[in-house]
């Protein structure tokens, strides 16, 4: 594996190492990993640091609480629009929070986020819906997260299961 993308592994499991702590891992130098991810930054391969938040952990009013929806999109191309024009449309939108090209039985996958479920609603039958290549949107809203970005959600226990002896 080369070193940029051992880097890369590595901040993708925890973005808060510091080049120090980089470098004993990696056998490097510190300046040399700095100038590494200072490279991998400006090149826009790394576009940003996130923290990973279990939403259900946090007490929030039932005011603050944010919905999640997982959309489905069909749409139809012509020789004049392709995936990209309809992405760059769909991207632009603040209440998207992920968009994919995807395989299978459509073509995109967004995860959208709003205050309630009638806002997530509105957004994707007024905004989305309404852009003329979409021929199809179909809305799944999260009920609950067990896993984000490679970090397991949940209380610490392997098995929460009453045990049942015969």
């Amino acid at each position: 594996m080369s070193s940029r993308a051992e880097i890369l592994e590595l901040l993708r499991e925890n973005a808060r190492q510091t080049p120090e702590d980089l470098a004993r891992q990696t056998g490097l130098d510190v300046s040399e990993v700095e100038a590494t991810i200072d490279a991998l930054e400006s090149e826009g391969v790394i576009r940003g640091y996130q923290a990973v938040v279990d939403w259900d952990a946090v007490d929030l009013d039932d005011e603050q609480e944010r919905v999640r929806a997982m959309v489905e999109l069909n749409v139809t191309l012509d020789r004049e629009v392709r995936y990209d024009d309809i992405s760059d449309r769909i991207a632009k939108f603040p209440e998207v929070q992920s968009l994919r090209l995807v395989s299978g039985d459509f073509d995109f996958a967004l995860t959208v986020e709003g205050d309630s479920m009638r806002e997530v609603s509105r957004f994707v039958s007024d905004k989305v819906a309404t852009i003329p290549e979409i021929t199809q949107t179909v809305t799944h809203y999260i009920m609950e997260s067990y896993k984000e970005q490679g970090v397991e959600f949940g209380d610490g226990h392997d098995d929460d299961r009453l045990s049942i002896s015969p």
